[in-house]
């Protein structure tokens, strides 16, 4: 919200102070995009198997016969995931599971013949599908440098202007 301020702050007063420093925080931010990036398709395993050990944790909140405070949480946790890839379960389909399969997943996956398995969805999302998650990164990037590149051209426009006094 503060950089977006600078900027268009900066763009209506046309202060080269205010635009420069817009800039400095897009090229920031821009560092931390491309870092994230890297680190994100060095670590994809790493981070499938920590999405995993969560959908794991919210499941066995979720399946707990005693009630507590936080199963309705991890209710709604595992909703997510399954209404996001399609998917129910950790595909062993123990007997505690099967007693409250028709509260945690949405009836059009209970639907299909076999529903998918939860963990096998994860990994292939970051095995098969990186490549759009790079395509969005990839997107986000370009407009980033699409800023920076508008910024400098307005803050070199400023600087060239005659001003009126």
């Amino acid at each position: 919200m503060l950089v977006g301020f600078l900027g268009c702050y900066g763009a209506i007063q046309e202060s080269q102070c205010l635009l420069g420093t817009f800039f400095f925080f897009l090229v920031i931010l821009f560092a931390c995009e491309v870092a994230a990036a890297i680190w994100g398709f060095m670590n994809r395993d790493t981070m499938s198997k920590e999405l995993i050990n969560f959908y794991d944790a919210a499941y066995i909140k979720a399946v707990d016969v005693s009630g507590s405070p936080s199963k309705d949480a991890a209710i709604s946790v595992l909703g997510a995931f399954h209404t996001t890839l399609n998917c129910c379960g950790k595909g062993d389909d123990t007997p505690l599971f099967m007693q409250v399969v028709t509260t945690l997943c949405p009836p059009r996956i209970l639907s299909s013949p076999k529903p998918k398995s939860c963990h096998s969805e994860l990994v292939s999302l970051f095995s098969e599908k990186l490549y759009l998650i790079g395509l969005a990164a990839l997107v986000v990037a370009v407009i980033m440098i699409f800023e920076m590149i508008f910024t400098m051209v307005l803050c070199c426009g400023i600087r060239n202007s005659p001003g009126v006094y």
